[in-house]
């Protein structure tokens, strides 16, 4: 089975400056945390707080779950920081 993401919660954190999301294989939750300077991109005239994060989190959602599940497909992390690198 590939990665899923059948759960569309995600969460702003601002201590680490990024939105975790969630995805899962089978059984296996899988974390994922975008970068802040990820979402800056997609967007650079968005604001850095947590409203403009998830609402520029959402607008890429299809992207960034692409790229996740490509993270994953190579790594098989239980945990996976996405950064500007991986765009």
């Amino acid at each position: 089975m590939s990665l899923q993401f059948p759960n569309t919660s995600r969460s702003y954190n601002a201590s680490r400056r990024c939105v975790t999301f969630w995805g899962y294989d089978s059984t296996f939750e899988i974390s994922f945390h975008v970068d802040a300077d990820v979402l800056q991109r997609f967007n650079p005239r968005a604001g850095q707080d947590e409203e403009a994060s998830l609402q520029v989190f959402d607008v890429n959602r299809s992207r960034i779950e692409s790229v996740a599940s490509g993270i994953y497909a190579r790594r098989k992390q239980n945990f996976n920081r996405l950064s500007t690198s991986d765009f």
